[in-house]
């Protein structure tokens, strides 16, 4: 994998921005439902405080995307992390379940900023020829701190159930400090730019569209529905039944739930960025309906997955076609979206968040039904829907870059 050495500072600069968090969230997220049952709660209330802050992501994208068109992206993203920064530090010490659900849920609200931001500047600091793989970089970062992460949060959780919320604390910090003294001034524009980068074909650039005109574009249904699929499917049914189909379906031991992220992360950050390429030279169709497609065939593997052997196959395929999958709506949010984008992305945002919420609910519910077949195969079914709606983009010929 070759990186352009043209490739935005501003990307390179969110790709370490995002590799903190990622970094941080990875070491706090296994303390979180250990630290609210030491007040007493029970499982389902501790689950609600993991649920809030998806929950207040959703609830605030769309507050989060005016703020940002306002006060510019550089100063969104800042102000994003601090206030997540801030509330997990205070979450370490909170003294009762009411305030570490509060402070959970304004890291939630900070995070929804941080995160319409962050899209807003990597969009911006890359042209459309280069749009995928600037977002396949940033997601990497991502991906990279969530390999680590677990990993360093395993050791810390040792120590105190308290640590990790200060730990998380310093990693948005360091975040916010890449952030202010490596990211330029066009940084602070929220608007995604059609400028040329490299040696990308010259693009007219995006017109002045209002949301609804946005919103009725086959590029933006294809992101929207994608980025749907991604929080139900990854982040909702993956994590929330993956774990029980490996422990208790196919009775294998807890350790190989981490095996199975492992190559997951693996996966998906090997082929991220020729990903990215592709959408970049072959247009957003053929990447995004592959991806699908790859994507689509995992989850019905592990839909009837009979052995441990199938089901690492299964997500090591699934995986494949997550990498696609997390680059190609982003690049497409970015060819569409107008001036004072910031709407734009926030709804593409809340898009997965919404995926993020209800796709534990409704896969769990199915499980205690008895049928893993059809949590996954629910999980197929938005997927491969996605890839139906990238069939009806426009193909375009592929750019000059190599």
């Amino acid at each position: 994998m070759r990186i352009k050495n043209d490739v935005p500072r501003d990307v390179l600069t969110m790709a370490g921005v995002a590799l903190c968090v990622s970094l941080g969230f990875g070491i706090v997220a296994p303390a979180i439902p250990l630290f609210a049952t030491q007040f007493g709660v029970s499982a389902t209330a501790a689950g609600v405080v993991v649920s809030s802050f998806a929950l207040m992501r959703l609830i605030f994208g769309l507050v989060a995307g005016r703020l940002a068109d306002r006060l510019g992206g550089r100063t969104s993203l800042i102000i994003g992390l601090a206030v997540v920064a801030v509330s997990s530090l205070l979450a370490g010490v909170a003294q009762d379940y009411p305030q570490l659900l509060i402070l959970r849920g304004i890291g939630g609200m900070g995070s929804a900023l941080f995160g319409v931001a962050s899209m807003a500047i990597v969009l911006n600091a890359a042209g459309k020829q280069l749009r995928g793989q600037a977002m396949s970089i940033y997601r990497m970062g991502f991906l990279v701190g969530g390999i680590i992460g677990p990993a360093a949060g395993g050791a810390v959780l040792g120590i105190s159930l308290r640590a990790p919320f200060f730990l998380y604390g310093g990693t948005l910090a360091l975040a916010g400090v890449v952030g202010l003294v490596f990211l330029g001034r066009d940084a602070e524009k929220a608007t995604p730019s059609d400028s040329d980068e490299g040696d990308a074909v010259p693009e007219t650039p995006a017109p002045d569209r209002t949301f609804g005109e946005v919103l009725r574009t086959r590029e933006y249904q294809a992101a929207l529905t994608t980025n749907f699929a991604v929080g139900l499917a990854v982040f909702g049914i993956r994590s929330t039944v993956l774990p029980l189909l490996i422990v208790e379906h196919l009775h294998a031991s807890p350790g190989w739930v981490g095996v199975a992220f492992l190559v997951s992360a693996l996966v998906q950050t090997a082929l991220m960025f020729p990903a990215g390429k592709w959408s970049d030279t072959a247009g957003r169709r053929p990447p995004l309906v592959v991806g699908s497609a790859i994507a689509g065939a995992g989850l019905l593997m592990l839909a009837f997955a009979g052995s441990l052997a199938m089901a690492l196959i299964a997500i090591g395929l699934f995986s494949a076609g997550s990498a696609f999958l997390g680059t190609v709506p982003g690049a497409l949010v970015g060819d569409v979206a107008g001036k004072r984008s910031g709407t734009v992305l926030a709804v593409f945002n809340m898009a997965s968040d919404f995926g993020a919420v209800i796709g534990p609910v409704v896969a769990g519910w199915l499980v205690d039904q008895g049928s893993y077949t059809a949590a996954f195969g629910l999980g197929a079914g938005v997927v491969l829907l996605s890839g139906v709606l990238g069939m009806r983009l426009r193909p375009r010929e592929a750019s000059t870059i190599r």
